[in-house]
């Protein structure tokens, strides 16, 4: 697949993510829109996984500890052939597997996460265990920088380096708003690349709606041989659609039918522009 095909891939995918948004009256639609070209070329370019490896001990391993973006993640498991998109007719309805935050009732989910700052602890553990293992899977993770005052985090951070996990990836999806307000107004993390290399970390900071700039910084993992990598993705809470883009409204909005039409048109109005 090439860029144009992914960025095209990427449109799709957000048209899906309010699609089902709307249909289920609830979800975090501004998140969602932030990482899903992360997503995209995680689960179409990088990631060693599939429905049929799923269960195969030397499959990579990617948990999404900003958990509350799950659309994001149900969208592209779909996509990739891991259950049939229908089912996310039945997003948050009584009864469906298919609810606000992953849970490995639903194929193609490693983890459930959700309580935010669990999802590189994990990540950490499923690290070690490749080393310990002698297995060449890799491990991914993707945090919302909203999420890291979580103590957690930083706990795994120095875990990691420790053990010197040159097979992880995390990556931050900076958006810079969270629920209530502006990341840096509830709890200031920057400056995260100092930090994070202070942790022991090599870090590297993409755009993080630069489809291209985003394969590069995988393809060139491990960064530091010896040292888990970090990538820092500069992004926009609700990109793709102007009247939601940096909007702390619609962290969990849900569009009206106006809305929603509106965001659609835009949407296919970018599909045209990146077939060109």
């Amino acid at each position: 697949m090439n860029i144009k095909e992914l960025e095209k891939k990427s449109v799709g995918y957000r048209k899906k993510i309010l699609k089902y948004i709307v249909g289920a009256n609830a979800g975090h639609t501004g998140g969602s829109l932030s990482c899903i070209d992360i997503l995209n070329v995680l689960y179409n370019q990088v990631l060693n996984v599939s429905p049929q490896n799923f269960t195969s001990p030397d499959r990579d391993r990617y948990i999404q500890s900003k958990g509350h973006c799950v659309e994001a993640l149900f969208v592209v498991l779909a996509d990739k052939g891991f259950f049939p998109e229908e089912h996310l007719e039945t997003l948050c309805k009584y009864k469906s597997h298919y609810i606000g935050h992953p849970t490995r009732k639903v194929k193609g989910v490693e983890q459930n996460t959700g309580a935010l700052g669990h999802g590189l602890p994990i990540a950490v553990g499923n690290a070690i265990a490749a080393k310990l293992d002698k297995k060449d899977y890799k491990v991914y993770t993707l945090m919302g920088d909203g999420e890291l005052p979580e103590g957690s985090n930083w706990e795994a951070a120095l875990t990691a380096a420790h053990y010197k996990l040159d097979n992880l990836c995390a990556i931050v999806d900076k958006n810079s708003l969270q629920i209530t307000a502006p990341t840096a107004e509830v709890c200031n993390t920057d400056p995260l690349d100092e930090k994070w290399k202070a942790f022991g970390w090599a870090v590297k900071e993409v755009d993080g709606h630069d489809i291209q700039a985003l394969k590069e910084a995988f393809d060139s993992l491990p960064f530091e041989p010896g040292k888990p990598s970090l990538i820092i993705a500069h992004t926009v809470k609700g990109k793709g659609v102007s009247f939601m883009e940096n909007n702390l409204k619609w962290h969990h909005g849900v569009p009206s039918t106006e809305e929603y039409a509106l965001a659609i048109s835009e949407l296919d109005n970018s599909m045209q522009k990146a077939a060109v």
